[in-house]
Formats: C-alpha cells, structure tokens, sequence
C-alpha cells in the first residue's frame, strides 16, 4: 500500500466522518450510525498512525513497505 492509498483511505474515511457528525449535529443519527461514527473514528487514527511510520520510515532510508497497522489499543492508547 503506498502513502498515496492511505491518504485515499484517509479522505474517505473523513467524509464519511464529516457526513456523520453533521447528522448528529442535527440530533438525526441513529445508533448504529453513532457506532459507526465511532469505527470510523478509530480507523482514521490507525490510517494517520500507519502513514507516520510510513513516512518515518522512509525519512530514516527505511523501507515503508515494512510498516504495519496497529491494533487500535496501541494506537488509542499511544502517550506521545
């Protein structure tokens, strides 16, 4: 996957996002769509965290391809 594709996973995702917190603005979300809301959420964590090691990587004349997804608990769980 090259950063090219997560930068569209990460577009996507945002949209989907932007769409859902725009409902639940509105008081008009259900749910499942609060709880899809919150997967979209985590997803668009991993897909930042996934594109720094990415990028990181690359900085440090590392090969990108070797970066991998973390579980959502390291990501969410991460003290910077």
């Amino acid at each position: 996957m090259s950063d090219a594709d997560v930068l569209g996973s990460i577009q996507q995702l945002a949209h989907e996002e932007h769409e859902l917190r725009e409902r639940e603005g509105q008081g008009s979300i259900s749910d499942d769509e609060r709880e899809r809301l919150r997967t979209v959420e985590l997803k668009l964590d991993q897909c930042w965290d996934f594109l720094r090691q990415r990028r990181a990587r690359a900085a440090a004349g590392l090969d990108p391809e070797e970066a991998q997804v973390r579980d959502v608990n390291t990501v969410e769980d991460y003290l910077s």
